[in-house]
């Protein structure tokens, strides 16, 4: 497995499980860390269906944790705009990619310096269940 920054708006793992292991493992990772799936888009077979586009799999994960959320909506109620925390799992290879919004980014977008220990301890939780996938 290899991790890498994202300096700008993403943090990632790659995993050497097959996609589905990887989705379940994500979802589990996430969940130690006080996340939920709202939403699981699977965008392979969406434009499959829809356009006839054939692609690897790639599927999104929105996933929310409930405290961070209701405190951030408290600090700035428009920063729905950026919620839920997407996470994208794409085939590479052999390997699964895994990509984490990274809350950080959305601070400055917001000019909202409230959001700033929000979305620090946000990060935080992210950095975690990725480090709980590198095992």
């Amino acid at each position: 497995m290899n991790t890498t920054e994202k300096p700008t708006y993403g943090l990632s793992v790659t995993l050497g499980a097959t996609f589905d292991e990887a989705v379940t493992q994500v979802k589990e990772a996430f969940k130690a860390e006080g996340f939920g799936v709202l939403t699981e888009m699977n965008v392979q077979h969406t434009l499959q269906e829809k356009i006839g586009f054939e692609m690897n799999p790639y599927t999104i994960l929105g996933m929310c944790n409930p405290a961070l959320a209701s405190r951030a909506i408290a600090a700035e109620p428009n920063i729905g705009l950026f919620l839920p925390c997407n996470v994208l799992l794409a085939q590479r290879g052999d390997t699964v990619e895994v990509n984490a919004q990274d809350p950080l980014f959305m601070v400055p977008m917001t000019g909202n310096a409230a959001l700033q220990p929000i979305a620090q301890e946000a990060r935080d939780r992210i950095d975690r269940a990725l480090d709980r996938l590198k095992v």
